[in-house]
């Protein structure tokens, strides 16, 4: 059964309890003894508890549950545990000195040794809070000590094991090291307080630090406990919404199992992490790597040997605090001056590597201590006050302790409902939830809605000296009071480096520009392949991304240019041959034109009409010279007038060489007797044959350009579309087949006639000239169907150009060549007998 009583002191109302094992064969109830591996005890008007890890490896369980009056002791002694615990009584001591914060009130103390284990730290807990028999030392009490408020533990899975168990009762706990995030549930841990900030906020600074240093590819060790699971658990959230990636998750055991501890050190040894994160206490991280240690600033098992593998060390630790006094108190430490006090025995051996045993043999391999070593100068890390980190935290949490029994003893309420000074434990887990106070080194110190204090770091580095000492070099600080964003402030140029530069942790070099990243199957973001991008793309080196209309990528796929605009143009080399060979043409045709002119009462000119042959050179010039509108950037006149001039010249030509066809048959079937055909072929009838021909191909101009006219456009050309294309539609196909089917129509009609007129008997017979002619023109645009349809771009307004030039070029040759021939060269034959029939 458990009874609670309570009792009254005289000076203030005070509410403790005790925890009784009542027999089942008796009554009566007398107070159980609990295991305490040690205490230190020292008697005041309120007792304050203290948990601290003296020693680091706790005896076997005891299976039987008797009333033990001797056991066996913890072993392996913590020096800066010792600091911490000799911080609290030295803290107590100052407060008990100070006439102003508690001046009517003496505070004392029962410490205890949790041996760093949950079962043993349960055990001392229940063992301060109900008191004990036969562990206390110094003067005869006259009654058990009780203790209404304990500052530990240490460890955050130990803190949860006693904060589980006297939260019941409302007992407060402050722990200066138990930084689990687990226990800011306040719930759960209602009567949990500390001075040390939670793990969520460790964790979150590490994932500020490992963004900022780019390293993306991690490790991450933690202890099997609260303390490592909830660490990871907290740092793997964080890194959710980053790009850093974890490659290895291992778990140290609580039992230092070699075959674990091996399979640990070869997934670090075989990753391709170079960075480790680190969740761990010390003697967990020192199994695994010996003398490395999970707080930035603990030197206790450092090894010069390793001094290659820890140079350059990027960690956070608490913030540093000098406390004026206390290294003189520590140095104080003396076998001699207290023989009996517990801890000093094993603390003084553990420092000076000595035995102090009463039956120490000269044999013996430990040299005997003569109690008289200098602490001061040879003290190690247990006098080291140039780092007062976790210390500090004792300090704070005892000086929390004392302000809130100095604003409680002032009796003002917290809360509008806490009037009463009545409930003692109730009433100090409300004012240590309130304080706020200055401490004598000058922080403000207080609790905030979770029970805890604002998260602040110092980012310390390790630098290592010629000798192999360990130096702490602070290069930065986190502190979560400045606000997000503005939290972590780091001096890179501040930090050593163990190889000499920045380390680079990645899974996956970053990708070169012009290249995307592709994830590798089955394994983490962090992890991928750089592949070049499509063209028309361009990567900012995590992916690729399509250039804005009217831009294309370069050739290293880096930036996107504006595309190459494509048509044919006058500073092409294809358009500078074309106009040449136009202008040339058209200068040949007005040549032509101007001898015929100069002769034109010679025989042969006026023996071939001389009328048509004028109106088919200025029809064949146009031809020329309409080419010239197909070449420069396609604009809607332009566009609209290119197929206009082509068919219409084009008619002219052939309907003007149609009609001297047919004159030419006409001719000769009037020279038969009764025939009276060339009446009906006069000039007039000639120039209404051809007037009528063109108006033909006019209106189908016309109705082209009115209904569905060619305007000019842009269409993707080049490698994937690396090109603007201008060009002219068609508008209608209709009306371009029209246009060109007229034009073949009236060809073919011109060489049938030619053909069947080519063996007439004259001397100068014009039909087979225009037959070859002909030939040339419908095999030209025969051949420029197919040749049309598949070129691309602007080949494809070349191939059309071709075709005009090469037809006209055919027709101004064919025809007119002979009869140059004769007027320039051989000017004899220019005569009306050489023009006559044999």
């Amino acid at each position: 059964c458990i009874i609670i009583t309570k009792s009254f002191e005289s000076s203030f109302s005070l509410f403790f309890f005790s925890l009784f094992l009542c027999s089942p064969q008796s009554l009566s109830c007398g107070l159980q003894a609990r295991f305490v591996s040690e205490s230190l005890y020292k008697e005041g008007d309120v007792i304050i508890g203290g948990l601290f890890p003296v020693h680091v490896e706790a005896p076997e369980p005891y299976h039987a549950f008797t009333q033990i009056k001797q056991i066996s002791r913890c072993q392996g002694v913590d020096l800066r545990s010792y600091r911490w615990l000799k911080t609290m009584i030295f803290t107590v001591e100052e407060i008990n000195r100070d006439p102003v914060l508690l001046p009517n009130i003496t505070l004392g103390y029962l410490v205890a040794d949790t041996c760093l284990a949950e079962g043993t730290t349960l055990s001392a807990a229940l063992a301060l809070v109900t008191g004990q028999e036969g562990t206390v030392l110094g003067a005869e009490c006259s009654r058990a000590p009780m203790v209404p408020v304990i500052i530990g533990d240490a460890r955050s899975s130990a803190s949860i094991v006693v904060a589980d168990t006297l939260g019941v009762f409302d007992i407060p706990m402050v722990s200066y090291f138990a930084s689990c995030a687990c226990l800011s549930d306040s719930r759960r841990f209602h009567s949990f307080l500390r001075t040390v900030p939670s793990d969520a906020f460790q964790a979150k600074a590490m994932a500020h630090l490992l963004h900022l240093l780019d390293w993306t590819w991690v490790g991450v060790v933690a202890g099997d406990d609260e303390y490592g699971k909830s660490g990871v658990q907290l740092l793997l959230k964080e890194l959710e919404n980053t790009k850093i990636c974890v490659d290895y998750l291992e778990f140290i055991p609580k039992s230092h199992s070699q075959s674990r501890i091996r399979q640990t050190v070869e997934s670090i040894q075989s990753s391709t992490a170079h960075v480790v994160v680190t969740f761990a206490i010390v003697p967990d991280i020192k199994v695994l790597l010996k003398e490395v240690v999970a707080w930035s600033t603990s030197v206790l098992f450092f090894d010069p040997a390793s001094s290659s593998l820890l140079a350059g060390t990027i960690g956070f630790a608490l913030r540093r605090a000098d406390i004026q006094g206390l290294g003189a108190f520590l140095a104080q430490l003396s076998p001699v001056k207290q023989p009996n006090e517990p801890f000093v025995k094993d603390v003084w051996e553990e420092l000076f590597g000595c035995s102090l045993a009463q039956d120490w043999q000269p044999s013996s391999k430990t040299p005997k201590c003569t109690g008289s070593e200098n602490v001061e100068k040879h003290g190690r890390i247990y006098t080291d006050v140039s780092q007062l980190r976790v210390t500090y935290n004792v300090y704070k949490a005892v000086y929390a302790i004392a302000s809130a029994i100095h604003n409680m003893m002032a009796c003002q309420p917290v809360t509008a409902y806490d009037h009463l000074c009545s409930v003692f434990l109730l009433q100090l887990l409300h004012y240590l939830n309130a304080v706020n106070f200055t401490t004598p080194v000058g922080d403000l110190v207080y609790f905030e809605g979770n029970r805890e204090p604002s998260a602040s770091y110092d980012i310390m580095n390790w630098h290592i000296d010629e000798s192999g000492a360990v130096n702490f070099v602070q290069v930065g600080q986190f502190d979560a009071a400045k606000g997000p964003g503005q939290e972590l402030n780091i001096n890179l140029e501040k930090v050593v480096w163990g190889g000499g530069w920045v380390p680079v942790s990645v899974c996956s070099a970053s990708c070169l520009p012009g290249t995307r990243k592709a994830a590798q199957k089955g394994k983490p973001v962090c992890c991928f392949d750089c592949l070049p991008c499509a063209a028309g793309e361009v990567s900012n080196m995590t992916e690729c991304v399509r250039c804005p209309e009217r831009f294309w990528s370069n050739t290293e796929r880096t930036r996107c240019i504006p595309k190459v605009v494509e048509f044919l143009s006058l500073q092409d080399t294809m358009g500078i041959v074309l106009t040449v060979l136009s202008v040339t043409g058209a200068t040949l045709t007005t040549t032509v034109l101007a001898a015929f002119f100069h002769h034109r009462d010679t025989p042969l000119v006026r023996a071939n009409n001389s009328e048509l042959s004028f109106l088919l050179l200025v029809s064949l010039a146009l031809c020329f010279l309409c080419v010239l509108v197909f070449i420069g950037r396609p604009a809607p006149w332009n566009c609209m007038l290119r197929h206009t001039l082509f068919g219409v010249s084009f008619v002219i030509c052939i309907a003007c060489v149609l009609s001297k066809t047919v004159v030419v048959l006409v001719a000769f079937r009037a020279t038969l007797p009764g025939s009276n055909l060339m009446q009906y072929f006069g000039p007039i009838q000639q120039r209404a044959g051809i007037f009528l021909c063109t108006l033909v191909q006019v209106v189908i101009c016309l109705l082209w350009l009115l209904l569905a006219p060619p305007l000019p456009t842009e269409s993707a050309g080049g490698e994937l579309g690396a090109r603007v294309i201008l060009q002219c539609t068609m508008g209608s196909v209709v009306g371009f087949v029209l246009v060109l089917g007229y034009i073949g129509f009236l060809a073919v009609v011109c060489f049938l006639l030619a053909f069947f007129a080519r063996k007439l008997p004259d001397n100068f017979n014009e039909a087979k000239f225009i037959t070859f002619s002909m030939l040339i023109f419908c095999a030209v645009w025969i051949a420029f169907v197919p040749a049309y349809v598949s070129s691309p771009g602007k080949y494809t307004v070349a191939v059309e150009i071709f075709a005009i030039l090469a037809s006209s070029y055919g027709l101004l040759l064919c025809i007119f060549t002979p009869k140059c021939y004769i007027i320039l060269l051989k000017p004899e034959k220019n005569t009306k007998k050489n023009m006559m029939p044999r």
